[in-house]
């Protein structure tokens, strides 16, 4: 597939074209790509086992914390 030129995109007067935008769009999706079931699966499961394990590292110094404050003061 041969690259556009954007000096060749026709353009209408205030320099915006829905068509044009949607064919770029169309462009632009088929360009992505799109995990595997089995990858997203994986990697968002990865994401939700580290999100829990810094929200319960940041609790927990919190508590630390909190109690030290009370032994102080």
């Amino acid at each position: 597939m041969a690259k556009k030129n954007e000096a060749e995109v026709p353009e209408n007067k205030n320099g915006f074209s829905v068509t044009n935008f949607f064919q770029g769009l169309k462009e632009e999706f088929e360009k992505v790509v799109w995990p595997s079931r089995r990858q997203l699966v994986s990697e968002s499961a990865a994401v939700l086992l580290m999100v829990t394990l810094s929200s319960s590292l940041i609790f927990f110094v919190d508590q630390f914390f909190t109690w030290a404050a009370k032994q102080v003061f």
